[in-house]
């Protein structure tokens, strides 16, 4: 049997929100670097990488947070050794603190944390306005990520707690839908608050 890590059962875990799962991949895989080989040749790449692997792609590049690089970039070299390690150690910290799956715990925050609607802004007769959209099932998945990665980074800068520590706390929070504890939910429940007010 093949386990993430050498250590954890994948073959088991269900993804229970129909629209996500094609969309989270979680075949069986030891190693979560392919360096994009499982990608080749697919117009929807994100699709055939596992989630796994997504994670620690997006703590390499987590992206600006409203132009402030220091804030969601500083721990970021573009080392995937480093990142990989940041994800396996959260795992571990996952485990020993609710004694699950950690992975299995990080597909229900995936779940529980991807934003169905989001706010855009449109421009008609030199007036700008704001619409509700629905969030294609590949960006819901994306922005959760990226959320994920920017609140453990934006916990772990200026602080003494590292960044495994911020990035387990995120995870776990948003599996136990910890309003107040994961940026991630918090984020995901601002953005469907506009988009209703914007109808």
């Amino acid at each position: 049997m093949i386990k993430l890590f050498g250590e954890w059962d994948t073959s088991n875990i269900k993804v229970e929100e129909a629209a996500l799962v094609p969309y989270i991949d979680l075949k069986p895989l030891m190693v979560p670097r392919t360096c994009g080989r499982s990608a080749q040749g697919s117009r929807v790449w994100g699709t055939k990488i596992h989630i796994v692997e997504r994670l620690i792609n997006k703590l390499m590049v987590p992206g600006h947070r409203g132009k402030k690089h220091k804030i969601s970039s500083g721990h970021c070299a573009g080392k995937a050794t480093k990142s990989y390690n940041i994800v396996y150690k959260t795992f571990k910290l996952i485990e020993k603190s609710l004694g699950k799956n950690p992975v299995e715990v990080f597909v229900k925050a995936v779940e529980n944390s991807a934003p169905r609607e989001e706010v855009i802004s449109i421009e008609y007769g030199g007036a700008r306005y704001t619409k509700a959209v629905e969030v294609a099932p590949q960006r819901r998945v994306d922005l959760v990520l990226k959320l994920m990665a920017q609140g453990a980074y934006a916990k772990a800068f200026n602080s003494k707690v590292d960044v495994e520590r911020t990035l387990a706390n995120e995870i776990i929070a948003a599996y136990k839908m910890d309003v107040q504890a994961s940026g991630a939910l918090s984020k995901k429940l601002d953005l469907e608050r506009q988009s209703d007010a914007s109808r």
